[in-house]
């Protein structure tokens, strides 16, 4: 098929190394674009997708390999545990799974099928092929099977696999290493991440002749028989050390090395740090299983294991010296996110895993996984307890049938358990993972010491693979202009040994417009530790051609810590000092992405009230690695009205009037101000980009508290006014029904203060999909000054889709929503009320002139007794990449309003 490819497409593919590379970083660019979402681990998903996308320009290639599926002829129903092998040797035996799938690397012979009860099937195999096969009952067992068929469903009661899970799942409690007073042991982890299924016939093109290098390179990966091109590895030795009392857990990494293509780029590492969030450590003897993000049902599950597969025994056999029971099992549906595999249970009293082997059901939800493989085995302590020795993990991706698959190994090795007492002082350092000095050091002896095998003639070649390929005439120019794209910002240097000391960026700011600027441009540009690991610089300038003015921003941040790129990189203690004068509305600051975005120009309501400002910030932050952050900060600015928005006092005549005069209007404000809070993420992670840091981790809770201060007089402050607000979030698994997300807030300004200073609804005004953020309310529409809302989101991961017959082999995935917002303005801060009529304090809330002079109010009074609702009803997964939402706002109808509203973006998830 490849070969036909080739001739018929040539001039289709850029099948030079050189050309994939820039086609990669065209769809690069159009992904990156979308960085408005708020759920930002997403970005990482899409950064797994650009390397995907490297390989649109790489042919296809058919796998060495032959695979099919076994099934009953008189049935039709596949066939589990079927024996497939090689006649003329036995030792190439593999067995159908649950499913009934073989796969068996390919070689000339005779291909034998074999399973009691059927007759055997012998069949020639002359090349690599999908072969589906039928066996027949043997006449002696046909009567049997019949009446079993006809008779019996699966069913939990009087099974005895189900009796003898029961049993597995009830000895667990005396593995529990953790029930002793200290635990100590070493984990050495490997993880390699490779383009897949090649074949040496694309190296017979025109195009590859002067690429000699790369076969030399590609290596045939022993599980698959496939031809595989590995791109990174990375390597890891920790001590991981545990006391019971008080109970603390922490990793001492003591040796660690990372090599190949993520060092193009210096934000490499969000590509091993994706890879390493979504193939975590898998433990059988816990309930839930996080793997791709998602919690899976273990099948030894002390809750719900039981009711969520069905097994069943297949058979009795040696594994190393030991007799053992094999226990298949299945998700009851197979499109939920669970397991698939067997359990070997040792053939004793103890009811202890011997060995597991895990998989993902083909037709499970999983987006992307073509085929995932996990073996443990598990040993004996001489203290009695079973634990994990060996984990082997290798998942083969694929984006789509015409992009080239990519495949993602791990390996982990436990070894030098100990149970003796550790001092304290072991346990005294920061957070939960410490990285000694000579760890990034190692020389080669250690590492051949640690691995349980040597490496791969691929793996162990990757820095001269990366040595070759920079050494292509126009690489390091392709590299730096695919940066750019991929990092959103444009390197001063292409030289990797004299790395840049400025970033030019962000790209997607330099062009975009707003109702008051029209048309803008700007340049921006950011230091990096290649000139200073405490001092950093950035800043921006800007010129909007239709008010004509200049505008722009300056930053200076001194790191108490050393950095390895940028200030922001986790944990943060830093100074900060700001200038900026520049132009904003009310609601860019809910937006996580830099407000000149161009994408985010793209409104659902016209935004034609905002205020220009001169910005002078001071700003300190303090994190410490168990997910606590203080912050503080002080401020002193001035807002000028523009576009629609004005001040003006009630003691001046209404806008409208006849006696109104614009002149009167306030030409700006002045407050200053000072903010002191904090923040509590425990189990958060994070990713560092060029642009901002992602968290990766959703699962942490956060809690916060902050009580912003303006003090009247101080550095030309106009006002005294007081703001606290408490933020909390937590997700919650539902097993197989997805996950639902709460994120509840609350705030007070406790001052009488004009409308600037009062609580803004978070509304997003774009048609983005934006979380935790308000779709139908426009931009200041609900001014309070006590507010509390709550915005519940239940992804249900395809629960009922997945059962309708006409669309569960879209995989799509139900999502509702809802979000409501209590508010009250008390009468002190009540521009409509007659007691307030000549304040000379509050200001008449925005609004906009008509063409006859009359003025209509952008702002309205809540009813502290009515909340406002609105409510989401989405698809999420079309196609694997687009989210789409319906959102319906069910009060506070005016005639302007827009009752609902279509929001999407484009997502990938697992």
């Amino acid at each position: 098929m490849i070969a036909r490819r080739i001739g018929r497409e040539r001039k289709r593919h850029l099948c030079c190394i050189r050309c994939s590379i820039i086609c990669f970083f065209a769809h690069l660019f159009v992904i990156l674009q979308a960085e408005i979402e708020t759920d930002t681990f997403q970005v990482l998903k899409r950064l797994y997708i650009f390397f995907l996308l490297m390989c649109l320009c790489i042919l296809r290639t058919a796998a060495q390999m032959v695979q099919g599926e076994v099934t009953d002829a008189a049935t039709g129903e596949t066939l589990p545990a079927v024996h497939v092998y090689y006649m003329d040797d036995k030792s190439t035996l593999v067995q159908t799974d649950i499913n009934g799938r073989y796969k068996i690397a390919f070689r000339r012979g005779t291909l034998v099928f074999s399973m009691m009860g059927f007759d055997t099937k012998a069949i020639e195999v002359k090349a690599a092929q999908k072969l589906n096969v039928k066996l027949q009952e043997t006449a002696s067992s046909l009567k049997e099977v019949e009446v079993v068929i006809k008779r019996k469903k699966y069913s939990r009661k009087n099974n005895p696999a189900v009796d003898m899970m029961r049993k597995v799942i009830a000895a667990k409690k005396n593995t529990d290493l953790r029930s002793n007073d200290y635990l100590s042991y070493m984990k050495y982890e490997k993880m390699t991440f490779a383009l897949n299924e090649f074949t040496e016939k694309v190296f017979e093109d025109d195009h590859f002749k002067h690429l000699p290098f790369l076969k030399e390179h590609v290596e045939t990966y022993p599980e698959t028989g496939k031809l595989i091109l590995p791109l990174t590895m990375e390597e890891k030795v920790s001590q991981i050390i545990y006391r019971k009392d008080p109970k603390t857990e922490k990793s001492i990494i003591v040796g660690e090395r990372n090599e190949g293509v993520t060092n193009l780029i210096n934000t490499g590492e969000i590509m091993t740090g994706m890879l390493s969030d979504c193939f975590t450590d898998i433990d059988i003897y816990q309930d839930q299983v996080r793997l791709l993000q998602y919690p899976f049902t273990s099948p030894i599950s002390t809750s719900s294991a039981i009711s969520f597969y069905r097994y069943f025994i297949v058979d009795t056999l040696m594994v190393g010296k030991q007799e053992c029971f094999q226990v298949d099992f299945t998700p009851n549906n197979p499109q939920d996110f669970g397991f698939s595999g067997s359990l070997f249970i040792l053939a004793d009293s103890t009811w202890r895993v011997k060995r597991a082997e895990i998989g993902i059901p083909s037709r499970s939800d999983v987006n992307f996984v073509d085929e995932m493989k996990i073996v443990q085995d598990f040993e004996p302590l001489p203290t009695g307890e079973q634990v994990v020795v060996n984990n082997k993990m290798w998942v083969q991706m694929e984006l789509a049938s015409w992009i080239q698959k990519v495949q993602v190994e791990r390996i982990v090795k436990y070894s030098g358990w100990d149970f003796t007492p550790i001092p304290d002082r072991t346990f005294k350092f920061k957070g939960d993972t410490k990285l000694e000095a000579s760890a990034q050091m190692r020389d080669e002896s250690f590492w051949e010491e640690q691995r349980p095998t040597p490496l791969t003639k691929g793996e162990s070649s990757m820095d001269v693979f990366m040595d070759r390929l920079y050494n292509i005439k126009g690489f390091k120019e392709i590299i730096w202009v695919g940066k750019a794209f991929i990092e959103n910002f444009v390197e001063t240097s292409v030289n990797p040994e004299h790395p840049s000391k400025v970033d030019i960026g962000p790209i997607n700011a330099m062009i975009g417009s707003n109702f008051v600027e029209g048309f803008r441009l700007r340049a921006s540009a950011q230091t990096t530790a290649n000139l200073n690991k405490h001092w950093f610089f950035r800043g921006y300038t800007k010129y909007g051609f239709g008010d004509q003015r200049w505008k722009g921003m300056g930053e200076v941040t001194y790191s108490f810590n050393k950095k390895d790129y940028l200030p922001r990189e986790y944990p943060c203690h830093n100074l900060t000092f700001t200038y900026e004068n520049d132009i904003s509305s009310p609601s860019d600051k809910f937006m996580p992405t830099d407000k000149d975005n161009v994408f985010v120009s793209l409104k659902w309501a016209p935004v034609r009230h905002m205020n220009y400002f001169e910005r002078y910030n001071l700003k300190f932050d303090w994190e410490w690695e168990n997910g606590l952050r203080l912050y503080a900060q002080g401020r002193r600015e001035w807002n000028e009205g523009a576009g629609d928005l004005f001040y003006r006092t009630l003691s001046q005549p209404a806008p409208g009037t006849a006696a109104y005069d614009p002149s009167q209007n306030i030409h700006k404000i002045h407050f200053t101000e000072a903010t002191l809070g904090f923040e509590y993420q425990p189990g958060a992670t994070y990713i560092n980009t060029k642009q901002r840091r992602l968290t990766t981790n959703f699962d942490a809770p956060i809690m916060g508290l902050s009580h912003t201060a303006g003090v009247k007089g101080l550095l030309g402050g106009e006002y005294d006014y007081n703001f606290s607000e408490a933020t909390l979030y937590k997700r919650f698994w539902l097993r197989s029904w997805g996950k639902m997300d709460f994120m509840i807030k609350g705030g007070i300004q406790w001052n009488k203060v004009p409308y600037p200073f009062l609580i803004m609804p978070a509304a997003n005004t774009s048609y983005i999909m934006e979380g935790y953020t308000f779709s139908l309310v426009r931009n200041m529409e609900f001014p309070t000054d006590r507010y509390a809302s709550l915005m519940m989101s239940w992804d249900m991961n395809g629960k009922i889709f997945n059962r309708i017959p006409l669309i569960r082999g879209l995989k799509w995935r139900e999502y509702i929503g809802v979000n409501c917002l209590w508010g009250k303005l008390t009468d002190k801060n009540n521009p409509f009320l007659i007691e307030n009529r000549d304040d000379a304090t509050l200001f008449y809330y925005p609004g906009s002139f008509s063409s006859d002079g009359s003025f209509t109010y952008a702002s309205h009074v809540m009813d502290p007794n009515t909340p406002y609702v609105e409510l989401i009803f989405g698809i999420h997964n079309i196609f694997k990449i687009f989210h789409i939402e319906y959102v319906r706002r069910m009060n506070y109808i005016y005639d302007d309003t827009h009752k609902w509203g279509i929001r999407g973006i484009f997502r990938v998830t697992f």
